[in-house]
């Protein structure tokens, strides 16, 4: 990585969950198949600095919810050699709590946030359980208490945070969710975080069945297509396939090199 604005970018899985393949497509699954669903956290890794995509959620907030942690995140982020401790910029692509917890993680860090994902979670919306489901109130709290401690930087709808990566807001799952896209010796790779769950979601055209608006979800897999340099490089939040289409090592079971397509 000879470019000073090239990047390797890192998946570390931290949870897991049992699905089923119905449940993950608007509209059904006919074939009705074990569909799981795998939590990650984003490291991107310049010669100069870091930035975390995403903190996920801790045991306690998994226990209830039903989900597994595999590995707490700052574990995770350590066999990378990233300190969670020392890391002065996390991009939030959402404000979910598998995608927002862990705030104790990083004391020093500006968060990342989308304008319109702040007032969706602070606002009228959150009046209604099925709307307010997908966020801890804590998190969402804790957010609000980094605002006024001048550790949050927001962003409305595209911005450059630092040479050869840039944010861009795309909604649908969530009113404010963005996707990150990132220089790297491929070319440009997008995370996609909750725009897509899983490849199948938009190989087969069929959205994952949780969302604030349908045709952002549909335009968001539209503008992906268009951001990143290749198919492969729209790399989806939740798929299980990532650790088998990005290479990784014995002695870091779990995390992957996305600049390493297998």
């Amino acid at each position: 990585m000879k470019d000073p604005h090239q990047y390797k970018v890192y998946a570390v899985r931290y949870g897991h969950f049992e699905r089923r393949s119905p449940e993950n497509f608007l509209g059904g699954d006919t074939h009705d198949v074990p569909m799981p669903l795998d939590y990650f956290v984003w490291a991107i890794v310049g010669q100069e600095r870091t930035f975390i995509v995403d903190t996920g959620f801790d045991k306690p907030t998994g226990d209830r919810r039903g989900r597994s942690v595999v590995r707490p995140v700052d574990e995770g982020l350590a066999m990378l050699g990233v300190d969670h401790a020392t890391v002065s910029d996390v991009i939030i692509s959402h404000m979910h709590y598998d995608h927002c917890g862990n705030h104790h993680l990083f004391p020093n860090a500006t968060f990342h946030l989308q304008d319109a994902e702040m007032e969706f979670a602070t606002g009228r919306c959150m009046c209604h359980h099925a709307m307010r489901h997908p966020f801890e109130a804590e998190d969402v709290t804790k957010m609000v208490r980094r605002v006024f401690d001048g550790k949050v930087c927001f962003h409305d709808p595209e911005s450059e945070i630092a040479p050869g990566i840039t944010l861009h807001k795309v909604g649908g799952h969530s009113r404010g969710l963005q996707v990150v896209r990132v220089e790297t010796e491929n070319g440009a790779l997008v995370l996609a975080s909750d725009a897509a769950h899983f490849y199948a979601n938009m190989e087969k055209e069929k959205p994952f069945p949780v969302f604030d608006r349908l045709s952002d979800v549909i335009m968001g897999v539209e503008r992906m297509k268009r951001l990143a340099s290749a198919p492969h490089l729209i790399v989806p939040g939740h798929d299980p396939l990532i650790l088998q289409r990005f290479a990784g090592d014995n002695e870091r079971p779990g995390i992957v090199d996305l600049t390493r397509p297998v």
